[in-house]
């Protein structure tokens, strides 16, 4: 039993005792689990594949758990074989009403056999149903482009077999492929130059400060990717525009931080720690990822922003921009997309714009 006085000086002084014992107990805590860490190793195994010369800490390191669970998306995926023409087989182009004239030449059985499968990989029953259809405009270009991919983009669709890409490359089942991207820069309007396009959260740029316009202006606007020199900055004229500053290395990082998320890798997949100057030193990962981001300047240019006029509003962005291609896109956060199963043996249609061959 306290005294009375104790018990008065109590409720006229209250204290938190609550707060203080919270931030210790949470501060113990962590100090206990950092210790168990460094005790006691990793609690989840761990595998690494190495990327680079050994000696070099150039490797890619993943719990074992997440590298033995592929991509769910590739579990969905639906093909079905070619059927090889008969001489007589009727063409699309008297065989079916309102045939979609890239593919009218094809017989009416693989006509009907690639569109019912483009509907079911892109999740819209009615493609190609009609020109008063916009998504009858867009797959016809995407057609195209995916013959392009295929036929001209084979370093890197297809670098070690018979991957290719098709539409459920990009779609999984949905008519707008998840990974794509849209301008969001300026973040800031009271602003201008490099404080209006950084320093703000946003997921262009991977939810740091980083720029926010480093697909914009690399996978879109095909400026330089360039990192500050080593040398100092004081004999070098900064204003002309023709030498990178310490901004151009943060929008560098911004994109490589892209690249390390879309690819679900880190920065030794391409690069040598111990030298990211030296080109020579690269694994050959980097020359692939150089073709890529050509290959996506070109999709993005050639393909995506003249539909711009084609798309309804609900499905631009905020700036009226088209949706637009990413390695995220394609990759959805692995390092080959669907596990680099072969997405065209099956679709001799979609391997180039020269007639199918069928085997």
């Amino acid at each position: 039993m306290l005294p009375k006085w104790y018990d008065r000086w109590i409720a006229e002084n209250p204290k938190d005792i609550y707060g203080p014992a919270i931030l210790i107990g949470v501060v113990g805590g962590a100090v206990l689990v950092a210790a168990l860490l460094v005790t006691w190793g990793r609690p989840l195994p761990v595998e690494a594949v190495q990327t680079g010369p050994r000696g070099t800490g150039m490797s890619v390191t993943k719990f074992v758990a997440d590298a033995a669970t592929p991509d769910p998306t590739a579990a969905a995926y639906s093909t079905v074989p070619p059927v090889v023409p008969q001489i007589g087989d009727p063409r699309a182009a008297t065989g079916v009403p309102n045939a979609e004239p890239l593919l009218a030449d094809l017989t009416v059985a693989n006509y009907e056999r690639l569109v019912n499968q483009m509907r079911i990989w892109t999740g819209i029953p009615d493609l190609l149903a009609g020109e008063e259809n916009y998504q009858t405009v867009v797959a016809r270009r995407m057609i195209q482009m995916t013959q392009n991919l295929n036929e001209n983009w084979s370093g890197h669709v297809n670098p070690n077999g018979n991957a290719g890409v098709n539409c459920y490359t990009c779609h999984r089942g949905q008519p707008v492929p998840s990974g794509v991207w849209f301008k969001v820069t300026p973040v800031s309007n009271a602003t201008a130059g490099w404080a209006a396009v950084q320093n703000r959260v946003t997921p262009v740029s991977g939810s740091t400060s980083l720029p926010s316009d480093a697909l914009e202006k690399y996978l879109l606007e095909a400026e330089v990717i360039a990192v500050h020199d080593l040398e100092s900055r004081v004999a070098q004229n900064v204003t002309d525009g023709s030498s990178p500053t310490w901004q151009n290395a943060e929008r560098t990082f911004s994109l490589m931080n892209y690249f390390d998320n879309a690819l679900g890798v880190n920065c030794v997949f391409c690069h040598n720690s111990r030298a990211f100057y030296d080109v020579s030193q690269n694994t050959p990962q980097w020359a692939l990822a150089q073709l890529a981001i050509g290959m996506v300047q070109e999709l993005n240019n050639d393909y995506m922003v003249p539909l711009t006029e084609v798309l309804p509003p609900e499905r631009l962005g905020a700036q009226g921009d088209v949706p637009k291609i990413g390695c995220l896109t394609c990759h959805k956060g692995y390092q080959k997309p669907m596990g680099g199963m072969d997405m065209i043996s099956d679709w001799p249609e979609l391997a180039s714009s020269a007639p199918p061959v069928y085997q």
